[in-house]
């Protein structure tokens, strides 16, 4: 649907085949991350290899893509905007979601730091923070009625979130209409975190 983009497919754990693809690839004004994987298990069940692929993809990631992607903006000298999707899991505890969480709310931080020390370069860095999403990814993990109803009860608007809620999310806090936002986590999670 959008012409001139061209996806690059590799394993973001991977940083050198990472650090390849994408410092080939730009020149970049923009960047949404939004890799990310959910394995949920009992914390006193959480293995290492839960852990190590947690932290590759939904924190390290993050950080070695946006390294390449700003250093690429700053050389260019343009301002530019890169956007993190985080989880309304990085503010509130969820059963089973010792790993997820965690790494979240180091993206959330991470995200700050971002916005900080990037700031001074015309890089606005921010969140977005949704609650569940009806991917395949969050109908795998929600798909039993009794846990999705706990959760969809502590929503004042009483429902998960549709994919072009967080597109348009991201969207604004890609665009000049946010020109003045930093360092910010925009919650996409129907007043979950209020409940």
């Amino acid at each position: 649907q959008c012409p001139g983009v061209e996806p690059l497919c590799l394993d973001l754990a991977d940083w050198d085949a990472t650090e390849a693809a994408v410092g080939a690839a730009g020149p970049f004004e923009l960047l949404v991350n939004n890799a990310a994987v959910a394995v949920l298990q009992p914390f006193l069940e959480v293995t290492r290899a839960a852990l190590e692929r947690s932290l590759d993809v939904n924190l390290r990631a993050v950080l070695h893509v946006s390294q390449i992607v700003a250093r690429q903006m700053i050389a260019q000298g343009v301002p530019g905007a890169i956007v993190n999707v985080s989880s309304q899991a990085s503010q509130r505890a969820l059963r089973d979601h010792a790993v997820y969480c965690s790494t979240k709310s180091a993206l959330d931080m991470l995200s700050k730091v971002m916005a900080m020390e990037l700031g001074p370069h015309k890089i606005r860095v921010n969140t977005v923070n949704p609650t569940v999403v009806m991917t395949d990814m969050g109908r795998i993990n929600w798909s039993d009625p009794q846990k999705s109803a706990a959760m969809i009860n502590r929503i004042p608007l009483g429902k998960f979130a549709e994919v072009d809620d967080v597109v348009n999310s991201i969207l604004f806090l890609l665009s000049d209409k946010s020109a003045m936002t930093t360092g910010s986590s925009l919650m996409v999670d129907g007043g979950f975190l209020v409940s």
